[in-house]
């Protein structure tokens, strides 16, 4: 099949409804100006100065030595 939109109907022919309503939500969000708009856009790419650098070198250290908060001790914290 050499025309997308008639592979995406066909494929779409072929989903039970279940797999059906999921594709659907995808498209939604696909086809939503603003979703469009950032998908399209750029990215950016912000310079790391040397500070950041060496925070961020301490942190990964940090975390290599087992010092990191466990996720589950975060949750009972911000109440997730």
């Amino acid at each position: 099949m050499s025309n997308p939109k008639e592979h995406a109907h066909a494929l779409l022919d072929m989903l039970p409804e279940e797999k059906l309503t999921a594709v659907v939500g995808l498209l939604e969000v696909m086809v939503e100006p603003l979703s469009c708009s950032l998908a399209s856009t750029p990215m950016e790419e912000e310079e790391i100065t040397p500070d950041t650098a060496a925070a961020l070198e301490r942190a990964r250290a940090s975390l290599a030595r087992g010092e990191g908060i466990p996720h589950e001790d975060m949750q009972r914290e911000f109440g997730s």
